[in-house]
């Protein structure tokens, strides 16, 4: 498998869904399953039941993984989705905007 275009930190930009346009920072990568878990997006209801280690059980919030293709890196520039290319910058292969040429990574 080649580097990835999407890691861990990044912020990106929703394509498709219920939260089209929404932006948010990827927490974890699955790289084996092809999802993305981003804080605050495609976040699903689990009904619990009160057990012994939750006596008050109620509703959890989680949020579930979203395909790596639905969601594109946001451009540092200016926030909109944008592909990701790599370069070969000051001796060091860093991630780097298509639309607006910037690097990615610091």
């Amino acid at each position: 498998m080649g580097a990835a275009k999407i890691k861990k930190g990044d912020e990106v930009v929703v394509l498709s869904g219920k939260d089209k346009g929404r932006t948010g920072t990827v927490s974890q990568v699955l790289p084996k399953e092809g999802k993305v878990l981003v804080e605050g997006i495609n976040v699903m209801a689990r009904h619990r039941k009160p057990s012994q280690e939750n006596p008050q059980g109620g509703i959890d919030r989680i949020p579930a993984p979203l395909a790596i293709a639905k969601v594109a890196v946001a451009d540092p520039k200016d926030g909109k989705p944008t592909r990701v290319r790599f370069e070969e910058r000051d001796g060091k292969k860093v991630r780097v905007a298509v639309k607006s040429g910037e690097t990615i990574d610091g």
